[in-house]
């Protein structure tokens, strides 16, 4: 990989990573529901790259990058409970998961 495509890859990522950290107001279930990731989805791809090149991190320090926060205060300031049509929609998009 060339060192433009390394940057602009960086670029849209942080890009990607600071418009969900604003957007507090979508929730994960819907993330998933819509799209097939959620936050937490980045986050373990970005420390199964960080591990894979012998960075050591866990689940908790990568979402901490990826939500800006420690997800315990992220999920206690802006997670609601999934409602029952949220619940029965992932069941649907994921039943072959």
């Amino acid at each position: 990989m060339d060192q433009q495509t390394l940057e602009l890859e960086a670029a849209a990522f942080r890009r990607l990573r600071d418009h969900l950290r604003t957007r507090t107001d979508v929730q994960n279930i819907d993330l998933m529901n819509l799209g097939g990731f959620c936050r937490n989805c980045l986050a373990n791809w970005y420390m199964e790259a960080a591990n894979g090149k012998g960075i050591e991190m866990d689940k908790m320090q990568a979402r901490e990058i990826v939500y800006g926060m420690p997800f315990d205060e992220w999920k206690a300031k802006y997670q609601k409970d999934a409602t029952a049509e949220q619940k029965a929609a992932f069941e649907v998009s994921h039943k072959d998961h």
